[in-house]
């Protein structure tokens, strides 16, 4: 079944919005009145395209149809997810959501983007306020994953319900407040921060560079993985929270900040804000420091992926998701034909595998053909369970051929073809593609041992089994160009 969503307002976190729907698959309807509407989302989306893919290890459904409509109606007919993102005035908001009401499917969605506005304030005078609730996400939405899911009464726990594993299906975090509040929870505790930003630069005790190196120098690195009450519990040391809370606490009452306040915005200070931050930041532009924030966003959150910490908690389960509905699900004896070279990887070439020459440094290369193999063996059985019984595979040889280049964002496949799985060794061919383009090849020659003595032993009947049923069916097919190449060989 085709999924459709609809974005009403196609600015920063519209176009967002777009890109995140229609990178996991998604059909998208664009309606922005703006004639710039079309050219803005799409420069957007090429910055979506080139980094969103490469925070999975397996490779995103395949794109969605996007579409622009200068109706409204006809853009929310039949679309399963409606997203306002219109601009931050009420009464605009309650305008768009009666004409979204008069031609959409009475059981679709209808998120709005709002930073600010409670859900009840969004459904006075709609016909049907329990279809509306508020979806806040964070810029760039194609990115980060949170998105503050705020209900009312109004809202049936179905709806609710369907909303959150709606947004956790296109890998995001559904953060489900309690109860509604203005400003939902993450702006206010960044409008803490920025309200007393705003004094220290007021009154000349820092600059807008400096205060930002202190947050991404400082805490911000620490919160992008531990969040705030954690890195707290962290600091209380051994007796943790309640010796932090008791050390602390008092604190709470010096008058360090001015958070009931806010300096009075007169232009010397509009002026005095610009200007520094012309000077900070003004050698880039726009979609340059989008560019730079996505390539050290994607960065941080696959390190913290290795971890499995953090964000990257939420994107190994995307991942799992992903490889679930893929051919990276299966095993062999779920094949039914293995007369072919057989999948396994399918992804996109992350930023953080690129080098200084702009392409996918050959290390990356080498960790594609492993995560190959890794793959192949699962798929005979030689699994995590198997490995911790006490046998596995260890490589004693690997050639690669570096055929052309590869780029971030490339989508790339992974075919394996196996050369011999007799006894105890497995000697694999991987070929790299990038559509009908080789890439690359990966030879490796693979030696069973048993973990508990660290020498050569036989595998398992069932390992066994699927490599000679698999050994057999690939030995139909020719030999591959390249296999048994040596370094330096002539072509």
């Amino acid at each position: 079944m085709t999924k459709s969503a609809t974005i009403v307002g196609g600015g920063v976190i519209g176009g967002g919005w777009a890109a995140r729907f229609l990178l996991n698959g998604w059909d998208v309807r664009i309606f922005d009145p703006d004639p710039e509407a079309e050219r803005k989302i799409g420069e957007v989306l090429a910055n979506a395209r080139r980094s969103l893919p490469g925070l999975t290890d397996v490779a995103l459904p395949e794109e969605g149809r996007l579409t622009f409509h200068s109706d409204l109606a006809e853009a929310v007919a039949g679309a399963g997810w409606i997203q306002e993102s219109v601009p931050e005035q009420l009464a605009l908001k309650q305008k768009v959501f009666a004409q979204i009401q008069a031609a959409c499917d009475p059981g679709a969605v209808i998120g709005s983007s709002t930073s600010g506005f409670k859900p009840s304030e969004l459904q006075q005078g709609a016909a049907w306020g329990g279809q509306i609730v508020v979806t806040h996400p964070f810029n760039p939405v194609y990115l980060l994953p949170v998105v503050e899911l705020v209900s009312s009464p109004e809202n049936p726990a179905e709806l609710v319900a369907r909303a959150a594993d709606t947004l956790t299906s296109i890998g995001m975090y559904p953060l489900h407040l309690k109860k509604e509040i203005d400003a939902h929870v993450a702006d206010r505790l960044l409008e803490a921060v920025w309200r007393e930003a705003l004094w220290l630069v007021s009154d000349g005790i820092a600059t807008t560079e400096e205060i930002d190196n202190a947050i991404r120098y400082g805490f911000g690195i620490r919160w992008a993985q531990m969040g705030l009450f954690e890195t707290y519990r962290v600091a209380g040391g051994e007796a943790g929270m309640r010796h932090f809370m008791a050390q602390f606490g008092p604190a709470l009452k010096w008058p360090w900040t001015k958070l009931m306040d806010v300096p009075e915005f007169t232009e010397e200070l509009v002026d005095l804000i610009a200007d520094q931050s012309d000077a900070q930041s003004g050698a880039y532009s726009i979609r340059d420091l989008e560019r730079i924030r996505d390539d050290n966003l994607v960065s941080m959150m696959r390190a913290l992926k290795a971890k499995n910490w953090g964000a990257g908690e939420l994107l190994n389960a995307q991942d799992a998701r992903l490889r679930a509905d893929s051919v990276l699900a299966a095993r062999a004896g779920d094949l039914e034909d293995v007369s072919q070279p057989i999948v396994t990887v399918r992804r996109a070439v992350p930023l953080d595998w690129t080098d200084y020459n702009g392409h996918m440094n050959e290390a990356r290369y080498l960790q594609a053909f492993c995560d190959a193999t890794d793959r192949f063996m699962e798929l005979v059985g030689a699994d995590a369970d198997y490995i911790a019984s006490g046998g596995s595979y260890f490589t004693a040889e690997t050639h690669v051929r570096h055929l052309s280049e590869a780029h971030a964002g490339d989508r790339i496949e992974v075919r394996t073809r196996l050369l011999m799985g007799e006894g105890k060794k497995m000697h694999l061919f991987h070929q790299m593609w990038r559509g009908d383009e080789l890439l690359a090849t990966g030879e490796h020659m693979l030696i069973h041992v048993s973990l508990e003595t660290r020498r050569p032993s036989v595998p398992a009947p069932q390992v066994a089994a699927s490599l000679d049923r698999i050994a057999a069916a690939h030995a139909a097919l020719s030999l591959p160009e390249g296999a048994g190449r040596f370094v330096g060989q002539p072509r």
